[in-house]
């Protein structure tokens, strides 16, 4: 049977649309749910949209929020029509977590659609539920097929934000076109640090007028005020209709609590009347957890760094470069020890391990900052043999190479420009790993940066590079067109993956096909169904 035979057609824009609004219409009706004749003020509402996370061959995480205390009930089905509901679950929305709510779906089939629409039933008169909302994803194949996504980062960032008569946050629309299987979230999806102001002045005269909220008057310091953050980004049309329809992998990286943090950290900025950055990092860690559609580690509380598999032909492994990481500023040690850790001990031997037991194809290391572009807060420390944190990354490549680990490649945002780094040992001062390939896309909606300094620890070289050019300076708005994602596609029948780098237009600025290499198991393999 062919591919075309056996994957069912997506969902076209118009058609989702008319489903979603039908199926809302419906619930308003009483046709979905028949809830007792009420006024509309006892019906809990869906405040933000839906969004779907973490797929895999048989399930996915699904995410909304309401306006009350309230319970949300889930359902999966193959056909926008519900007509055989595959899986059903219930989970309460209470003040605790901000009357948020996730459920995992599982048992569902691999390869498919899959359409879940969320009502919320009031507490108090269980009789009572809201409209419906619909949204759906697609589960991982079982079998080699086409697969693709894409990935960046930074949104909401150098006080640009919503800006309605400039279209809101573009760089979700221009994703949301390119109808992948997910989309990466590498960090920063909040700048909790970045106040929002009424109005900012750009170059050459108008302004920006950002929509305004309370809790984005400040830096966040409360568990209110984090969470203020995710519900301003998510009023944004294009991330909710984005949401949606493409399921999201979120990671974290700095200012989802405040600017370059570390634990331990005094923070010493008049701004800020809690000083403790491992106090501000749990408050925003939980709700980053409350707010993002990701699965919660049975292994450690509050854990973000996990595997998610989709198919044989991919694995992507979504790292945390920012919870276990030692001092910013000390990073000239030629001995690994307590400040040199960056990924940490415990995450760094998780990572080999499942490098070593993945099957895929691809291995895709998704990370919060770059290897090889200096900066006091990242990896690369400048010229010259490995230091500081970058000897924990020596220690990772080498590793890779003599494991015998194939077809490796990294993706990161962060540094507010979009670039290709090739790594080659023949370059490099540390050359004990095999050649890969490290792409850089961000930021989606925040102020642009020009390229930054690369340095010949690892042998990096920027085969493609955009960002903000000299004469304009750093923290260009989003209004001039400076805003990038990156598309991965793998083929199929070949599994050369296509890597295409693009702008907020949609238009591709750069592309690259890479060859995979085979390991003996690597032809035939069946995937196994495995838990995050």
């Amino acid at each position: 049977m062919s591919e075309t035979a056996r994957t069912p057609a997506r969902l076209s824009r118009r058609r989702f649309l008319k489903t979603a609004s039908s199926v809302a219409a419906l619930a308003a009706a009483g046709g979905l749910c028949r809830p007792a004749i009420s006024g509309a003020g006892d019906r809990p509402l869906i405040t933000h949209g839906v969004q779907s996370g973490d797929v895999t061959l048989d399930s996915g995480m699904a995410w909304a929020r309401t306006d009350r205390p309230a319970r949300m009930l889930v359902e999966a089905s193959t056909t926008d029509s519900f007509k055989v509901i595959h899986s059903a679950v219930n989970v309460d929305a209470l003040p605790e977590t901000d009357f948020t709510a996730k459920a995992l779906i599982d048992g569902l089939p691999a390869g498919q659609d899959i359409f879940y629409r969320i009502r919320f039933q009031n507490l108090d008169s269980p009789s009572i539920v809201g409209p419906a909302q619909v949204g759906r994803f697609r589960t991982a194949p079982s079998e080699r097929r086409n697969v693709s996504f894409t990935w960046s980062g930074d949104v909401a960032g150098q006080g640009w934000g919503i800006d309605e008569a400039r279209g809101g946050m573009r760089g979700y629309a221009a994703i949301h076109a390119n109808r992948p299987d997910f989309f990466i979230h590498c960090g920063d999806s909040i700048y909790a640090d970045c106040p929002i102001p009424r109005e900012l002045k750009l170059p050459g005269g108008g302004l920006w007028r950002n929509v305004v909220t309370e809790e984005k008057s400040k830096v966040a310091e409360t568990l209110a005020e984090y969470r203020g953050n995710y519900k301003y980004n998510l009023a944004d049309r294009n991330m909710q209709a984005c949401n949606a329809e493409v399921p999201v992998l979120a990671m974290w990286d700095d200012h989802e609590v405040t600017n370059d943090w570390y634990p331990g950290q005094i923070i010493r900025s008049a701004e800020y009347r809690e000083h403790s950055a491992l106090l501000l990092a749990a408050r925003g860690c939980r709700a980053f957890r409350e707010y993002m559609p990701m699965r919660e580690s049975p292994v450690e509380a509050g854990r973000i760094y996990r595997r998610v598999g989709y198919g044989p032909s991919l694995d992507v492994f979504l790292l945390d470069m920012r919870s276990y990481r030692g001092p910013n500023g000390r990073q000239q040690e030629t001995a690994a020890g307590p400040d040199t850790q960056f990924l940490g001990p415990a995450q760094l031997a998780w990572l080999k391990r499942e490098l070593m037991n993945s099957r895929a194809t691809w291995k895709v290391i998704a990370a919060d900052l770059p290897l090889g572009v200096v900066s006091g807060d990242a990896v690369a420390q400048g010229d010259g043999p490995p230091l500081g944190r970058e000897l924990e990354i020596a220690d990772l490549l080498a590793f890779i190479k003599h494991a015998g680990i194939r077809n490796t490649v990294w993706i990161t945002a962060d540094m507010h420009y979009t670039a290709a780094h090739y790594y080659d040992p023949n370059r490099a001062v540390f050359q004990d790993f095999e050649p890969f390939w490290e792409f850089m896309s961000g930021p989606l909606h925040a102020g642009t940066w020009s390229p930054g300094l690369i340095d010949n620890t690892f042998g990096p070289r920027a085969v493609y590079q955009k960002g903000c050019s000299a004469e304009q300076g750093d923290n260009l708005a989003p209004c001039f067109g400076l805003q990038f994602f990156g598309h991965v596609s793998i083929n199929g029948a070949s599994q050369v993956m296509t890597v295409t780098l693009k702008d907020v237009q949609d238009r591709a600025l750069w592309s690259v096909a890479i060859e995979p290499q085979f390991n003996k198991w690597s032809l035939g393999a069946t995937p196994r169904r495995r838990s995050l």
